[in-house]
């Protein structure tokens, strides 16, 4: 019997694969529907973790006895609590945790306030013991539960209030009702602005190329996944080696151009360095089948192309932000394996390498959720980064969802005051084929760490990545915790300078020297060769400096440059081509 040849016609479907297949189409947009509804969350996945939990539980009458008892005591507790209060005595008799700063005023000491908070805080620790710490559950599934049940717990928070907030209360008086009236137009306006999918009207006074990513550049290169900036030198001789920086294409780039005394790259440029900056094209329905292999190719790798043309015989300072910064360890450990020596360093900033302890992120990705994703994705060929940003705001919502409810709804304040907030307001999308790549690959089986990762279907290695690197995480970071970003120093045995700086994911890299804001770092360099030291070893021994790391860093990559010479030219000038002006198309997009 022959083969049927590739190009002959498709053998006709029979009527049953046809109702098959319409049903399986049924199935796919009802998830498709109830995932908006669920802001993306796998009902399957959610029920199945408490499931868990819950059969576990039943089945530990011990664990149950100790829930209890401990119950009992806070009751005991907390009517001491109250007699304490009725005779002056107002010593808590729980804190919060340093990072909940929602009863940190002195009006939440008075009666009867500090009850309303006290009772909260020891409810809250009652669940947490009841969902943590149940033999025989999986460490997955105590993540979800934990993180859910503190979830639905802060929406009860007394802070969340108009008549058991008495920070609220006092600005009422205070204003005779208008921040409340400001508060209920606040909540018009962001339900008009949900409904038409339109810029916040705060965030307008920010707008890229006028009150922020102003420093001066050129759009050198521009293929149909980026645009590449070089910005103009700012000194009369600049270090040779330039640097390029990668961000995250789940974000737009100007995190690190925001306004000129916030802006990474005009601090760059001022100490004489030639900076190339990627800016990815904010993907829509037509890129649904773009993948990783193409956001490496025509992204990264075209970058450092066109760098190249315009300073041949040049190495490179690499530097990526996020998950641009693991995109940019994936090309430099391909480019060790092709024997491509064009890279002088490695920067990684606020990226994850090794994907095993994602911190709370993790609990978005398993095979329900990921399948669920898919079918949430396929209608439009992408995902919609307003819901990206509603799975970001869960992952801190204390600080996010309820903190922006209090200050804007209820305090009657505007929430978008900074550059930084304006460009946590303008959100990307991420094309359907890639967006579930990286997911599977890189987060739910740690393809990359493993060595499993494929490019041009040959797994890469970064063990194999030579050149020195300088990696920086930060304390506060729920997105790439820092013990995971650490964990660089068991892939690789080059030569590591590790900075951990205080801040979250966003805030501890937009951290320019000479602000008022209180801030710290520790560094420390670990030489090839020498043993490894566990990251509670080497936060608890590292040197605390105050102030911003960015002069350090500066002064890293001073250290591997040459010596400074005449600035390069303004794109490949061979070709004679009109330049844009930064910031250029791509980060216009909405």
């Amino acid at each position: 019997m022959k083969a049927r040849s590739l190009t002959s016609p498709p053998v006709a479907k029979t009527p049953v694969k046809l109702i098959a297949c319409r049903l399986e189409d049924f199935d796919r947009a009802y998830r498709a529907q109830l995932a908006q509804l669920t802001q993306g969350i796998s009902p399957a996945s959610l029920i199945s973790a408490y499931m868990d939990w819950l059969v576990h539980l039943s089945i530990s009458p011990g664990k149950q006895i100790e829930l209890m008892t401990h119950a009992q005591q806070n009751l005991i507790v907390l009517s001491k609590q109250v007699l304490q209060c009725s005779s002056d005595q107002t010593t808590p008799c729980i804190q919060p945790l340093s990072q909940d700063k929602r009863f940190k005023s002195e009006a939440w000491q008075s009666w009867p306030f500090n009850l309303f908070y006290q009772s909260f805080l020891l409810n809250q620790q009652w669940w947490h013991r009841a969902t943590s710490d149940v033999v025989g559950v999986s460490a997955h599934h105590k993540q979800m539960t934990t993180f859910f049940a503190r979830q639905w717990l802060d929406v009860f928070s007394p802070s969340n209030f108009l008549l058991t907030n008495p920070e609220v209360l006092a600005e009422t008086l205070k204003t005779r009702g208008n921040n409340l009236l400001k508060g209920a137009q606040n909540k018009l306006n962001n339900a008009i602005q949900i409904a038409t999918g339109k810029t916040p009207k705060d965030a307008l006074k920010f707008r890229p190329g006028h009150e922020v990513a102003v420093t001066p550049g050129k759009v050198i290169f521009r293929n149909h996944l980026i645009e590449l900036i070089q910005y103009s030198p700012q000194t009369e001789k600049v270090f040779p080696e330039p640097i390029l920086i990668v961000p995250s294409w789940i974000m737009k780039y100007y995190i690190l151009d925001l306004s000129p005394q916030n802006s990474l790259v005009r601090y760059l440029v001022d100490q004489g360095h030639t900076v190339f900056m990627v800016s990815w094209k904010n993907p829509d329905a037509s890129d649904s089948h773009l993948g990783m292999d193409d956001y490496l190719k025509d992204g990264v790798m075209a970058a450092m192309d066109a760098v190249s043309s315009i300073l041949p015989q040049r190495k490179i300072q690499a530097t990526g932000y996020c998950l641009g910064g693991t995109l940019l360890a994936i090309a430099a450990a391909y480019m060790a394996r092709k024997n491509d020596e064009r890279l002088q360093s490695l920067t990684l900033l606020a990226s994850e390498l090794d994907f095993s302890e994602p911190g709370e992120l993790g609990l978005f990705i398993d095979e329900s959720q990921l399948a669920y994703l898919q079918d949430l994705m396929s209608e439009k060929g992408y995902l919609d980064g307003k819901q990206m940003a509603g799975a970001f705001a869960m992952l801190n919502s204390r600080d996010l969802v309820w903190s922006r409810m209090e200050h804007e709804y209820l305090m009657g304040n505007n929430l978008i005051t900074s550059d930084l907030s304006a460009w946590n307001a303008d959100a990307t999308r991420m094309p359907y084929r890639q967006h579930l790549e990286y997911l599977r690959s890189l987060y739910l089986h740690n393809d990359l760490a493993e060595g499993r990762y494929l490019v041009e279907k040959r797994p890469i290695a970064l063990s194999d990545i030579r050149i020195p690197v300088f990696v920086v995480a930060t304390q506060k970071d729920t997105v790439s915790p820092w013990f995971s970003v650490y964990k660089l120093h068991l892939l690789t045995d080059t030569e590591i300078t590790f900075c951990l700086t205080s801040g979250g994911h966003n805030v501890g890299i937009v951290n320019p020297p000479g602000l008022g804001a209180k801030r710290s770092y520790q560094l420390a360099t670990r030489i090839r060769s020498e043993h490894y030291v566990d990251p509670a070893t080497w936060f608890d021994t590292v040197t605390t400096h105050e102030g911003s790391w960015w002069p350090s860093w500066e002064a890293w990559l001073h250290a591997h440059s040459t010596q400074r010479s005449a600035p390069p030219p303004m794109g490949d000038t061979t070709h004679n081509k009109k330049l844009v002006n930064a910031p250029g198309h791509y980060v216009l997009s909405v």
